[in-house]
């Protein structure tokens, strides 16, 4: 008897209309965001910053007021997601987003700003940002069926590898083509195009306000991520790991633009190619990651040992070859360590604690980015790029044993996750900002 093929089902997001157009209102505003720090980042280093010595500085206080809002305003962006309607919090977020860039873009085009606006626009985009991506995750099962969710958390996760190429890519080419007033623009139409998308959507499976994260009258109050990670150890260990490795990885964003200037003498060209290096690496790991064999914790530990090899290349060969290749590597290591992780926790977090466990997580691995970008870009200051790229290696060999380690524990977990397919093919963002920052 001839078994017949089940015919080939459309992606989610052409199937459903609905889930296609907030996720594609999410591309927009992740891309913007993204173009917007890359874009600000290197207009600072070669326009912007007074002097060579004030560059790194610059560019890393630019980096750290960036990702601020995402750690700090975390309970309040729960309470948030929590009582009021998701489609009204999205289109918000996005609104607001949109109405700053595009003040910001009359600013710098009727005269030049100090820095200094640069500065609270970008605390201002980037707390709008942290509003609208964990209401859209947890927005999921409003737009999709339940056999869908799996497939939607996939798209959703991958956003950030996808916006982060295009946002890397374009970013420093706006700045040189038509200065701050181009990226701000360009960011300010982004945002709005993604209000208009949540406006003119229904979510066909909305829930009344509090439904589906109040707990009910008797049920147990949801769990901190402290109570959580009492009772898992191998994850407090995980995380406090990649906490570790964030403050060498995320480095990368403020030495990238150092060494573009400094070492290679390019211009804005360079910088574009570099990121895009870095993304196209993420989306490959973030799809071949879940196919690798061995634990999360032996792959995890040898990705970040490669990682360092690639991330202290270009301190040993001063060449824009060699550092897009270096670049590459990095990226799928980072795309190939989310993906497992992702997937390992979605197997060991109960059910009931996975929202505050993932929102806090994200808080948590974010929490040392403004300390990576203050911290490299005051050494960028002082030391040459070169040299910030070797520190970036060696920071990050002892934390590869460590992870490496933490899996040969007695209290290590069932890693299920080998082998199998990802249920988050592009979640980069779980180990680092590399990706968001992020």
């Amino acid at each position: 008897m001839t078994s017949v093929a089940a015919p080939r089902r459309l992606p989610v997001v052409l199937r459903n209309r609905a889930f296609g157009a907030v996720w594609a209102a999410q591309v927009l505003t992740q891309a913007a965001g993204r173009m917007f720090q890359v874009g600000v980042v290197w207009w600072l280093v070669s326009q912007a910053a007074g002097g060579e010595g004030g560059r790194g500085l610059a560019s890393g206080a630019f980096l750290a007021v960036s990702t601020l809002p995402a750690v700090a305003l975390a309970p309040l962006v729960a309470t948030v997601i929590t009582r009021c309607p998701h489609r009204t919090v999205l289109g918000s977020a996005a609104a607001v987003a949109g109405l700053v860039a595009a003040a910001t873009a009359g600013w710098s085009y009727a005269a030049s700003p100090p820095t200094v606006v640069a500065y609270g626009a970008a605390l201002l985009l980037a707390g709008c940002q942290a509003l609208f991506d964990p209401c859209l995750t947890t927005s999921v099962p409003e737009l999709v069926d339940d056999a869908d969710i799996e497939a939607a958390t996939g798209f959703e996760l991958a956003t950030q590898s996808l916006a982060g190429l295009a946002g890397g890519l374009l970013g420093p080419l706006v700045v040189d083509a038509w200065d701050l007033t181009g990226i701000v623009s360009g960011c300010a139409g982004a945002y709005l195009a993604a209000a208009a998308l949540v406006a003119l959507t229904r979510f066909p499976r909305g829930t009344a306000v509090g439904d589906a994260d109040a707990p009910s009258d008797g049920a147990a109050p949801r769990r901190t991520l402290r109570q959580i990670l009492a009772d898992h150890p191998f994850i407090r260990r995980v995380l406090l790991c990649f906490a570790a490795t964030n403050l060498f990885t995320t480095a990368i964003y403020v030495v990238m633009p150092l060494y573009t200037r400094s070492v290679l003498h390019a211009n804005g060209s360079t910088v574009a190619a570099l990121e895009a290096a870095l993304g196209v690496g993420t989306l490959l790991g973030s799809f071949t990651g879940a196919r690798l064999p061995g634990s999360a914790t032996t792959l995890g530990g040898a990705c970040l040992a490669l990682m360092a090899a690639a991330l202290g290349t270009p301190g040993l060969l001063a060449d824009r070859t060699a550092a897009v290749a270096a670049l590459v590597v990095a990226g799928w290591c980072v795309g190939a360590i989310g993906v497992r992780f992702v997937a390992l926790f979605q197997r060991l977090v109960p059910a009931e604690d996975k929202p505050g466990f993932f929102a806090m997580m994200q808080a948590l691995l974010g929490a040392t980015f403004p300390l990576s970008s203050l911290v490299f870009g005051a050494l960028g200051d002082h030391l040459s790029p070169r040299t910030l790229c070797l520190l970036q290696a060696a920071g990050l060999v002892p934390l590869a044993a460590a992870l490496w380690w933490s899996g040969r524990r007695t209290a290590g977990p069932p890693d299920t996750s080998a082998g199998a397919p990802s249920e988050a093919p592009g979640a980069a963002a779980t180990t680092a900002p590399l990706e968001d920052a992020r």
